[in-house]
């Protein structure tokens, strides 16, 4: 009998390999070295909460890891609030986290051997945990691509390099100049010497924003000693320009750490100079690149007025999102380089809403009215709200400012953090975008912290009252 002849078995094929898996395998080539991966959560503050893993974990951080959904009901010292009831209420269950695509690279702690990846929460039935602030903003956004369109945005955040020691009187102080060796007690907006001043620490941020991926647009120097700039590139990912301006604000931190100093994105560090904000400018385009904040003319469109009617009369109901605490209030004051009114403007700093100046294709609305140390996602989200507003109501539109905003009549603020917080309370339009869950959990935790605030004695009640009262 003759033989069977078998047919080679063909060769089982490979499993693609999914786009995290991909992601993981063209880092370690990259970065063979990596030995730990930082992952994050952040919470309602803006703050990274997460932990630190061993490398090896990354091949199973797609099927998910766990932190319990009470991060986001923490006040800014990390305690979890339980009067909003997502704590030890239910049992502080865990909930699934999972990767957030392009955001696996080298940690500003040690880019050779850490890594660092943002996560995001979902519920147990595989839905956005609704109280994480990113899943707040992807759902606005998701709301405003329904119309058709498509907002781009960039951020602009600033920031004061610290000395590590205090002065004589226990407050900040400028650092010393890595060049001069002197205090830096004086600065000039755009001066370019005193970029100088700092090209160790400035160009060390520079270059891990490359390694990172960050389209960072180079450093500014701002009007105060020790304040800078840093201004990202515009992107129609509005969640990953605000994944960009977190990312950006640790590593700055993390060089600033280096070089023995600290960096404060607080909104008013120094009482005689002006505060940090977080300024987003937003245009929206058509799905074939059009600029729709321009008309044929070149001139404002309706939907740029719509957007600005609807952004204004949300403002004084959405401060408590923009200014977050106690110190935030502190920025707000007459010529520090702040509004203090809802308004808008043609090519002027003093308003809330500047249109910049150029051309149609760069017709934009800068929103000028949040600290540094606002949660970039939820300020997104309040642009967005606003403008979705503007879009759904037919509203007032003022006319523009014309010279000094600051002096002119305009929609107040809420000047107190209480009052902010019951403007949002009390907003319908902001629960119907923003979710009306969110909003009680976020006004809770951030009434409690008002309340651990003024329950402290303050060295300056001790210094009037002590002997007088």
């Amino acid at each position: 009998m003759q033989a069977e002849i078998l047919k080679p078995l063909s060769p089982v094929p490979a499993s693609t390999p999914s786009t995290f898996e991909q992601e993981v395998a063209d880092y370690l080539a990259q970065y063979p070295d990596t030995q730990y991966v930082d992952v994050l959560l952040t919470d309602l503050n803006g703050i990274f909460r997460g932990k630190r893993l061993p490398v090896s974990a990354l091949d199973k951080l797609e099927a998910g890891c766990f932190f319990p959904g009470s991060v986001f009901a923490m006040d800014f010292r990390g305690n979890v609030v339980e009067e909003t009831g997502v704590g030890q209420d239910i049992g502080e269950p865990d909930l699934p986290c999972f990767p957030i695509d392009d955001t696996l690279v080298p940690s500003a702690s040690d880019p050779q051997t850490v890594a660092q990846l943002l996560l995001t929460m979902e519920t147990e039935d595989e839905q956005p945990f609704p109280l994480e602030p990113r899943n707040v903003l992807a759902r606005v956004w998701e709301q405003v691509k329904a119309r058709g369109l498509t907002p781009v945005v960039a951020l602009e955040v600033e920031f004061y390099l610290v000395d590590r020691e205090r002065d004589e009187a226990g407050q900040l102080q400028p650092p010393c100049s890595p060049l001069t060796h002197k205090r830096d007690t004086y600065s000039q907006v755009y001066s370019v010497d005193n970029l100088n001043n700092f090209a160790d620490i400035l160009a060390d941020i520079d270059s891990l924003a490359i390694q990172q991926g960050l389209p960072a647009d180079g450093a500014v120097a701002e009007a105060a000693p020790g304040q800078f700039e840093i201004n990202l590139n515009h992107t129609d990912n509005v969640l990953a320009a605000c994944d960009q301006a977190l990312a950006l604000k640790r590593l700055i931190k993390l060089v600033a750490e280096q070089h023995e100093m600290d960096a404060t994105f607080m909104a008013k560090p120094y009482e005689e100079h002006a505060g940090s904000g977080l300024h987003v400018h937003i245009s929206v385009v058509d799905d074939e690149g059009n600029n729709l904040f321009a008309d044929a003319k070149g001139d404002d469109s309706p939907l740029l007025h719509r957007a600005l009617s609807g952004m204004l009369q949300l403002m004084p109901d959405s401060i408590a999102l923009l200014a977050p605490n106690m110190n935030s209030f502190r920025r707000f004051q007459p010529g520090m380089y702040v509004p203090t009114q809802a308004s808008w403007g043609h090519n002027n700093r003093t308003v809330a809403l500047r249109i910049p100046c150029g051309d149609e294709d760069a017709r934009r609305i800068e929103y000028r009215v949040a600290g540094a140390d606002a949660n970039p996602y939820l300020v997104m989200a309040t642009i967005l709200a606003g403008l979705l507003h503007g879009l759904d109501n037919e509203l007032p539109l003022p006319e523009p400012v014309v010279g000094n905003g600051l002096e002119q009549d305009g929609l107040p603020f809420p000047t107190r953090q209480s009052e902010a917080l019951q403007a949002l309370a009390e907003s319908e339009p902001l629960k119907r975008y923003l979710g009306e869950d969110f909003l009680e959990v976020y006004r809770i935790c951030k009434y409690d912290e008002l309340l651990a605030f003024e329950r402290q004695i303050s060295d300056i009640e001790l210094e009037w009252m002590l002997k007088n009262a």
